[in-house]
């Protein structure tokens, strides 16, 4: 049998292909790289504008135990993440003005332990619970209200809406809000401690000492009178006699 040229060529291409194909079927194919861990800076910083939400983050080291939470947890978290002009809006000396637990207390506020998307936001009960609930023996909860897509979150001092979010994957969700949420219980000075009753320090045997001695001193008073008189009696005598 004689081939021809174009009939040898199609056989060598022929030949090509399996051999390609046997080739690629033997070639292992390569996984996906598996996401890393999630870092809650980072995610801040590509997102730009957090600069001062992110050094509070820091030096509370709450960044670090969100971190842990959301890579470590099946609950998830959510965090509420004020602008750099939300910061800047505040009263000045705010921040300065918080002590040291007060601004941990304010971190915490900002982060529900559990992951909600926006819809999930209207269904939980009010107060919602937060990371920094029953610190100090206070509520530290925070109120959710609204309808549709538009959901809004209040301290029952301050309101505001919950932007576009940062992040929505569980297992965790990261929220823009353009007001710091300012926990009430900051602002709530406590009631003033009740006045002692009025007590009566003198005591018993003073009242009586000086009881007696008001009555010494009037019977002192009478005795020097009746002297007097009877000694004017005694010289009209005389002088009569």
């Amino acid at each position: 049998m004689a081939f021809t040229p174009l009939s040898l060529l199609l056989l060598s291409l022929l030949l090509s292909l399996l051999l390609a194909s046997q080739t690629l079927a033997q070639t292992p194919i390569a996984p996906a790289p598996s996401p890393g861990p999630i870092n809650i800076t980072e995610i801040l910083v590509q997102a730009g504008q957090y600069n001062t939400w992110i050094h509070l983050l820091t030096v509370t080291q709450v960044g670090s135990q969100i971190d842990n939470q959301v890579n470590n947890s099946n609950q998830g978290m959510t965090v509420f993440c004020p602008t750099d002009n939300a910061f800047n809006n505040l009263p000045t000396g705010t921040l300065n003005n918080l002590t040291t637990q007060q601004q941990v207390q304010l971190v915490l506020y900002h982060v529900l332990p559990q992951y909600y998307t926006l819809a999930d936001l209207l269904t939980v009960s009010n107060p919602a619970r937060t990371q920094a609930s029953g610190q100090d023996g206070e509520v530290f909860g925070l109120y959710f209200f609204g309808q549709n897509n538009e959901v809004n979150v209040s301290t029952l001092t301050v309101s505001t809406l919950v932007n576009n979010f940062l992040r929505e994957q569980f297992p965790l969700a990261m929220y823009e809000v353009d007001k710091v949420l300012m926990p009430k219980e900051f602002t709530e000075s406590p009631a003033p401690a009740p006045a002692p009753a009025a007590t009566n320090t003198s005591s018993p045997s003073a009242t009586k000492s000086t009881t007696a001695a008001a009555k010494g001193s009037g019977s002192g008073r009478l005795g020097v009178g009746l002297g007097l008189v009877a000694g004017l009696g005694l010289f009209c005598i005389g002088l009569l006699s």
